[in-house]
């Protein structure tokens, strides 16, 4: 389908609901991640039997470890998903995406700020507000869209585009 830039309304705004669901799914695939991936730190230890590695992940506890574990597992999981393709697991089960406020498909370095002002303390009681954007939809000028609402309203822009074209083609030919 072509690509029609058009200013997204808030009509087409996923809702509350859908952003919460993507919230609670995507934490739970980042859950998942970083259990995967000390399962593999740990054979990898255990492998190598590297003293130090094994003291440094599983002996010396240090909560900034935690956190910047839980940071790197966000920034890769979102930056790397979106920016191929505009969605995340949540976003695919509610039938959502991420369009720029023109409704272009966002760049990686549009999904790179989003994800990095996902840190923002706070940043998930953003969306108390009317519309469902938090701080990371609007500071990278992003937008979470219903995604059949969106295609939709795509569809008639566009059919009215080469409806346009069909007439200006007709009265050229007459």
């Amino acid at each position: 389908m072509k690509h029609t830039q058009f200013n997204v309304t808030p009509d087409l705004y996923a809702s509350k609901g859908q952003r919460f669901v993507n919230f609670i799914i995507d934490y739970v695939v980042q859950l998942i991640i970083g259990f995967l991936f000390g399962i593999v730190i740990a054979l990898i230890i255990n492998f190598t039997q590297n003293e130090t590695l094994y003291e440094w992940f599983f002996v010396e506890e240090a909560r900034w470890k935690d956190y910047l574990f839980g940071i790197v597992i966000l920034l890769i999981y979102y930056t790397v998903i979106e920016s191929i393709t505009a969605h995340s697991v949540g976003k695919y089960v509610t039938k959502t995406k991420i369009v720029m406020e023109d409704g272009s498909k966002p760049s990686a370095s549009d999904i790179f700020l989003r994800t990095l002002c996902r840190l923002i303390p706070f940043e998930q009681f953003s969306f108390l507000g009317d519309e469902a954007r938090g701080w990371h939809d609007s500071m990278s000028k992003t937008i979470v869209v219903d995604k059949t609402k969106f295609e939709a309203k795509l569809k008639s822009i566009n059919d009215l585009e080469e409806l346009g074209k069909d007439q200006e083609h007709n009265l050229i030919e007459y």
